[in-house]
């Protein structure tokens, strides 16, 4: 049996109950009522958890890392507040009887509460009058996905509001292109519903290497923005759906330049000595031409497919000028890695440095 979601039951949850009608009607939507039995354990301390739970029906026993417990009952006082604050948990929650709990995405429940906060907008106006969900019944909403990422938590609130604002919707069928490998850049997208694909040509492969597959919250495009040079690669609907764009304009000040940490050659020395690794983002002819000693390279127009198999480290990346670089770099800090761009490029890189 479904159990919805309604405003009226997020109301008596902190700090739920301080959103604005609209922005709790937008909660309540992507709100998910999970049903557990009793003996069930919700979360364990240590855990990884993307979401707030709120007990909605039944008793749970949370227990403190020092070893103690306690029972928190459906209406109580304490079941006003989520069941576990921290990212991972602190605590463990086992279901004493069956239960019934609220989980609420705590990035989306964040950003709401900071809109309120700081200033208005309309839920209309980000997502359309239809609800905005994938072509599948359990895809995740768009804008729950990208609030997920690495990259939008280190943009102040008031820019992302601003984004949400100024993007437009754009509405494509299957096999229809979206962006073209050579055309100038334009806009920012984020797949909303549908999913496309991202192929690329080369001289040896004129009909295209398919480099990746987007689904609702992934984006793209903006390779070509920020080093201010033609895309490079063709984007194309695999099923029919909708994008949101946010022209360049926008997508400069908004979105790429907080993500963009610029650093001198010898401070970026030193993170290197410390532990950090050069990495040359230029293609491999011109790495093998000349590149900075001890740097990897992995070429902008890959990146985005190779960046899983990179190690957990500091990266100083870096090419001739610092355009690409500037790509590279936002392509890895939207994916949580800690990434710094080498000023200038090679361009105040000692001779001594280089082989």
């Amino acid at each position: 049996m479904t159990t919805s979601v309604t405003t009226q039951d997020l109301s008596t949850f902190t700090p739920l109950s301080a959103l604005n009608p609209e922005h709790l009607q937008e909660v309540a939507r992507k709100a998910r009522p999970v049903r557990l039995k009793a003996g069930k354990r919700l979360f364990s301390e240590g855990d990884e958890v993307a979401a707030q739970w709120y007990l909605r029906e039944g008793v749970v026993e949370v227990l403190a890392g020092d070893g103690t417990k306690s029972r928190v009952e459906a209406g109580s006082p304490a079941a006003a507040s989520a069941l576990e604050g921290g990212n991972p948990a602190r605590r463990t929650a086992i279901a004493r009887s069956d239960v019934l709990v609220y989980t609420i995405d705590r990035s989306l429940l964040d950003m709401m509460l900071t809109w309120d906060q700081t200033g208005s907008y309309h839920v209309a106006e980000l997502s359309g009058d239809e609800v905005s969900v994938g072509a599948n019944a359990d895809e995740e909403d768009w804008m729950v996905r990208l609030l997920r990422t690495e990259a939008f938590h280190r943009i102040p609130p008031a820019n992302i509001q601003a984004i949400f604002m100024r993007m437009e919707p754009v509405g494509f069928s299957a096999g229809e292109e979206i962006i073209r490998q050579g055309d100038p850049g334009d806009y920012f997208y984020i797949v909303r519903d549908g999913r496309c694909s991202v192929t690329r040509t080369t001289k040896g492969r004129p009909d295209g290497i398919r480099l990746a597959e987007l689904g609702p919250g992934d984006g793209f495009g903006e390779e070509a923005l920020i080093s201010d040079s033609p895309r490079n690669a063709t984007v194309t609907m695999v099923t029919d759906g909708t994008v949101m764009r946010l022209a360049k304009a926008d997508f400069q000040p908004l979105l790429s330049e907080p993500l963009q940490r610029w650093i001198d050659y010898s401070e970026a020395s030193e993170h290197v000595r410390a532990g950090a690794r050069w990495l040359d983002v230029r293609v491999p002819g011109e790495f093998e031409s000349r590149h900075i000693r001890g740097a990897s390279n992995l070429p902008l127009f890959i990146l985005r497919m190779k960046a899983a198999q990179l190690e957990d480290v500091e990266y100083i990346v870096y090419c001739d000028t610092g355009s690409r670089s500037s790509a590279a770099a936002y392509l890895l800090s939207e994916r949580g890695f800690s990434v710094r761009v080498l000023r200038n490029g090679m361009a105040d890189v000692p001779d001594d440095a280089l082989e």
